[in-house]
């Protein structure tokens, strides 16, 4: 046993008090409701003395300087963004080694053109934690709208930048969260510059989406409901903006806005939180008006426009194909509306026969699409790896361009008038190469490729499959050094997520890397849930079916024990924020099976969760605790709720920041305090001697939030201290 593990712990005190709830007629227990007032003195208190405890654990680590320092090293690649191109320039950050944050960058589209750096943030705050959220230029790339997080919050604040002079305009845009600008190229006055004022601005301006401003101290805490939909005017106040629509009756339904390549139309496309499930509602700007109205909001598919041609829309959709198909219909002549642009719902069998299958449902699932230059590029998903196809508007394929055998395409990006395509593609390895994809050719090349301190060749891949519990097939990565080997004598470093459709590729993760380098074996399982395998793999892994997705990670621990890849002693697990609530259940439903555990911003309290910021949206995935069908479901499984006195926990650290406004830190709190009071003082059964018990400790990091946006140092710091915890106590179950 080293000297980190087998120090025996005095936990700092957690009240425990009498607080208990009534829900659906049975008594529920909340001894650290308090925890909730994450900004209360008793908190902050037990947050400083945690992170002091925690500090002192890892300060006695002799390798937590060699971590922090290859951490570091391996930090120091340089990639960019897809690029996105307007006006003749591409637009794009880069992630330079030397800085904390990304930089925002143009380049003109002309050969050997170099890039400059419009917008460096790194300066903006003390420990760099100021980021870039977003950005979106105009139609000629001469203006740029920008949005700002600090501290990891899911809070932006947009601006506007003169890309030529480099002059802000004056105006501020604030309460602003997942939203794009979709700029108008309309004009109805003359064009405002920088530092016009107020006085000059007319026509000229964006759609985006905004909530109303959150009660004085609860800006971390209040559920955020009720999104509008407002227009800004360039060179005026928000408090002058438009607004184009809301749906007060609907306070969970958010908005993306976008415009029909020749502005007729504004397209708003519906979310009722995180269902996939989307609407369309369309409004006409040109000169026959009208209010916006329902073109498909029975949400009974996934609806997503990826272009346009005049009235002519192309949507990437699930309806009658789960996983996914391309079709279009045309907004003039497929829908019969009134002399003034009003209409229903038309999401009805008479108009879905109107629509034009252009790609037909494959065996692979369809990722993601874009279109450009009459030519479509698809994103497919084969078992869990990218692959790409591009096709004319007939659906034919016209070319594949070819990747790695095993990667992932995280974003595409295209203009309509341009016929490049610019994909990233990564891998566990590699941090990102930008191929650019000739849509009218079918060509594709390098557009840049990412700068590294390591060899990605170093490093290898390969996909199993196995069996879960009820039989399901499921596959599974398992990556690490070429030299080290695979037959349990490393340690294995078991990830997952399984939910919100969201679907577990190879892509590049530092904090995996790292793991690799520092000689562990790094598997990812493709759990139900997510978007693996369409619409059906989603649901049998949501709501009722939530514990398939336990069961499934549960046995890919198993797999890997009885293929001999891993013991149970050098077995560690870990999840973020949806997969913090997966090791969250999983530790507490099987505790014997590993030996660490790293939870990081997990959804943990789950009779609480949708109480808090943008909680009530998962309840697509998880359904309602207010559902009394549900909730029993909920309860069986819920983190916070299933730790038992007495029982023997393995090795955990607890990772959260302390003003995440996606997961609200609470559910950290109260999971770590809960776990500390459960764990036995000693794994004798008598209680009377033995080894200390396996350590549970709490990592709240200050000034952050869910991760967004996090410097380059403080997610070194991050990484460093969790594989430090989870090296040490995988050495402590084998030695």
């Amino acid at each position: 046993m080293n000297d980190l593990t087998s120090q025996r712990l005095e936990y700092p005190a957690a009240r425990r008090s009498q607080h208990v709830d009534m829900l659906h007629g049975f008594a529920v227990p909340d001894p650290y409701r308090w925890m909730e007032e994450i900004d209360s003195p008793e908190v902050q208190s037990w947050i400083d003395s945690e992170n002091a405890l925690l500090e002192a654990f890892l300060d006695r680590s002799p390798r937590r300087g060699e971590i922090s320092d290859r951490v570091g090293a391996l930090a120091a690649y340089e990639t960019i963004s897809v690029p996105i191109e307007r006006g003749g320039r591409r637009f794009f950050l880069r992630h330079d080694p030397a800085l904390d944050q990304a930089v925002l960058c143009v380049m003109e589209t002309e050969p050997d053109a170099v890039a400059r750096t419009i917008l460096d943030t790194n300066a903006m705050s003390e420990e760099g934690t100021v980021a870039i959220a977003g950005f979106a230029p105009d139609a000629t790339g001469s203006r740029l709208a920008y949005g700002l997080s600090e501290a990891g919050s899911d809070w932006q604040q947009w601006h506007i930048l003169d890309v030529d002079t480099g002059e802000e305009f004056g105006e501020v845009l604030n309460w602003i969260k997942f939203t794009q600008p979709v700029w108008s190229k309309r004009r109805s006055g003359p064009e405002p510059g920088p530092g016009s004022g107020f006085e000059s601005g007319l026509g000229l301006g964006f759609y985006y989406t905004r909530y109303s401003a959150p009660e004085d101290g609860e800006e971390f805490k209040q559920a955020n409901r009720c999104q509008k939909v407002l227009f800004h005017r360039l060179g005026t106040s928000q408090a002058e903006d438009e607004l184009i629509y809301e749906r007060p009756e609907h306070p969970e339904w958010r908005f993306r806005p976008q415009l029909t390549d020749d502005e007729s139309y504004l397209l708003l496309t519906v979310f009722r939180g995180t269902h996939r499930e989307t609407g369309l509602i369309a409004q006409r700007l040109d000169d026959r008006g009208g209010e916006p109205f329902g073109v498909l909001l029975s949400f009974g598919a996934a609806y997503h426009v990826i272009g346009t041609d005049g009235s002519r829309l192309f949507l990437q959709t699930t309806q009658e194909a789960p996983r996914g198909r391309i079709v279009s219909f045309d907004l003039d002549l497929d829908l019969d509306l009134d002399p003034i642009g009003q209409g229903t719902d038309f999401d009805q069998p008479s108009f879905l026969s109107t629509w034009i299958e252009i790609v037909s449902e494959r065996e692979d699932t369809l990722d993601r699409a874009v279109y450009a230059a009459n030519r479509f590029v698809l994103a497919y998903l084969h078992d869990a790896g990218a692959r790409l196809v591009v096709a004319d508007r007939r659906g034919e394929t016209i070319a594949q361009p070819q990747l790695a055998e095993i990667g992932a395409i995280v974003d595409l990006a295209s203009v309509a008038e341009s016929s490049s395509v610019y994909a990233v593609v990564e891998g566990f390895a590699d941090p990102g190469t930008v191929i650019e994809i000739d849509t009218r050719e079918g060509q594709s090349k390098s557009f840049h490729k990412a700068q590294t301190p390591f060899d990605s060749n170093a490093f290898v891949t390969e996909r199993h499959f196995y069996e879960s519990k009820d039989g399901t097939k499921i596959p599974v990565f398992v990556s690490r050094r070429r030299d080290v080997p695979d037959d349990g004598s490393a340690p294995v470093y078991l990830y997952g997520y399984g939910g919100f459709n969201l679907a577990m590729s190879p892509q590049f993760k530092l904090a995996h890397l790292a793991w690799m380098d520092l000689g562990g074996v790094f598997v990812q399982a493709c759990l139900r849930g997510g978007g693996e395998y369409g619409r059906a793999w989603h649901a049998a892994g949501s709501c009722e079916n939530r514990q398939n997705v336990f069961d499934d990670f549960m046995a890919a621990a198993e797999w890997l024990l009885k293929s001999g890849r891993a013991t149970r002693d050098r077995l560690a697990i870990g999840g973020r924020s949806n997969g913090g609530l997966l090791v969250g259940a999983c530790m507490t439903q099987r505790p014997d099976l590993f030996a660490a555990v790293l939870a990081a911003v997990g959804v943990l309290d789950m009779l609480r969760f949708h109480r808090f910021t943008v909680g009530a949206g998962w309840v697509s995935d998880y359904g309602s605790p207010d559902d009394p069908l549900l909730f029993p479901i909920l309860r069986r499984y819920s983190p916070v709720h299933n730790i038992r006195p007495g029982w023997s926990y393995p090795a955990t650290l607890v990772t959260t920041g302390d003003h995440d406004d996606r997961v609200y830190p609470a559910h950290s709190f109260k999971f770590a305090a809960a776990l500390q009071h459960a764990q036995p003082m000693s794994e004798e059964p008598d209680g009377s001697s033995g080894d200390p018990p396996a350590p549970i400790l709490i990592r709240v990091d200050r000034n952050a939030g869910h991760g967004l946006g996090k410097p380059r140092g403080k997610l070194v710091a991050e990484i460093t201290d969790g594989w430090t915890f989870i090296l040490d106590a995988l050495e402590r179950g084998s030695g």
